[in-house]
């Protein structure tokens, strides 16, 4: 059972699943190194569970990037409006 969040508590948006994925990390492998439990890496990949700020402050760190630029507030801009600038028009992909 994943651990609950509280009502009160404030979106916490990430990149792991995006960072994982791109460093070819299986979720045991990241859980491994930064010492939980694979569940745990999918309840934060899903935004169901938020990290302390000492398991944040590992996340990052094996990805070798700033917590800020893994962990945010608000929610991350698409990967390519980042890179080329603007945001695919969905009528052109279909």
């Amino acid at each position: 059972m994943p651990p609950r969040k509280r009502s009160d508590e404030v979106e916490l948006y990430n990149r792991l699943a995006l960072l994982r994925a791109e460093r070819g990390l299986s979720r045991q492998e990241l859980a491994d190194a930064v010492g939980v439990h694979y569940q745990t890496i999918g309840y934060l990949e899903r935004g169901e569970y938020s990290p302390s700020a000492t398991l944040a402050l590992r996340l990052a760190a094996v990805f070798g990037l700033p917590m800020e630029a893994v962990f945010s507030l608000t929610p991350f801009r698409a990967l390519s409006e980042q890179v080329y600038g603007t945001r695919p028009d969905p009528q052109e992909t279909r």
